[in-house]
């Protein structure tokens, strides 16, 4: 057994299906799959369940899947180390960012980074936090921006702006001429909610729940615009961050704080956790780290 059947068997159990990992790793159906029976014959062994629409591992599978994870992870990380050595700065860095935020102070860090690193490709990837945080833990991704807090078990993180969420409502609302709003006024309100994905869809929750209600939630968008427009159109009331909230038009619709102690967020960098982060990433986070003054 060598280490490629093990590479092709892992990839054909995390795509489920020999044509998806054949096209992930740019190899024919026929050839994984001759590998796959050779690892079989070597081992003695069936290692998976063939059906006309699926694979499924056996227990014999489950136990190769396991080790061979390990092992194609260790091989990952020496060919990224030695590319590290190889190219020296070059490389690239996967990075998710939430659609909620205000994306001035990210752009600003990624333009000033790439002046120093011209040949470092940056991809980003929009997701809510809790699928970044997924993403980051299954390797996916390298690094992202998500709302605190997290798994200090599983990630290293790197705290990076702090802001509070403010009340957004129609100009003909009761509240408009309001200069603070507290959580309890809201209670009979229609609210303009998160996708459970969202950090802040718990984190507005909470707060409501421990201003003794819960919000009486009608529509769910992830797109701070769209939100936005729902409130101008008077459908209902929604939060959003303070750095969005500036680029509305407020003859369209009032922006009100909400009264201590508010609703909070802190924003944060984070990556995996004791694994190897190549290059790039970690200059990127050094980079970061020299630019911004921590927040907590």
């Amino acid at each position: 057994m060598d280490i490629r059947q093990l590479v092709y068997f892992a990839e054909v159990v995390k795509r489920k299906g020999f044509s998806k990992a054949g096209e992930s790793l740019h190899i024919t159906q026929p050839t994984i799959s001759k590998m796959i029976k050779s690892m079989e014959d070597e081992l003695g062994v069936t290692l998976l369940e063939r059906t006309t629409k699926k694979v499924e591992l056996t227990d014999i599978g489950e136990v190769v899947y396991r080790h061979a994870l390990n092992v194609v992870q260790s091989m990952e990380s020496l060919e990224a180390e030695l590319d590290d050595v190889r190219q020296v700065r070059k490389g690239y860095i996967r990075m998710g960012l939430l659609p909620m935020i205000g994306y001035n102070f990210i752009s600003r860090i990624i333009a000033e980074f790439q002046k120093l690193h011209p040949h470092i490709t940056i991809q980003i990837l929009e997701n809510g936090a809790r699928e970044v945080e997924h993403s980051i833990s299954e390797g996916d991704i390298d690094l992202g921006i998500v709302v605190l807090p997290v798994s200090e078990d599983v990630f290293e993180c790197l705290p990076v702006v702090e802001e509070h969420l403010k009340l957004l409502v129609h100009p003909k609302h009761r509240l408009a001429s309001s200069n603070e709003v507290s959580l309890e006024e809201l209670k009979e309100e229609t609210f303009i909610f998160y996708p459970e994905n969202f950090a802040l869809y718990y984190h507005i929750k909470e707060a409501c729940q421990k201003a003794g209600f819960n919000p009486n939630v009608l529509y769910e968008s992830s797109q701070w615009d769209f939100i936005s427009e729902m409130v101008a159109d008077n459908l209902g009331i929604a939060f959003l961050p303070d750095s969005i909230c500036k680029n509305l038009d407020s003859s369209r619709i009032k922006v009100i704080p909400l009264a201590p102690p508010g609703i909070p967020r802190y924003l944060a960098f984070i990556w995996r956790r004791n694994t190897y982060l190549k290059f790039a990433a970690r200059e990127f986070i050094s980079f970061v780290r020299s630019q911004l003054e921590p927040v907590l």
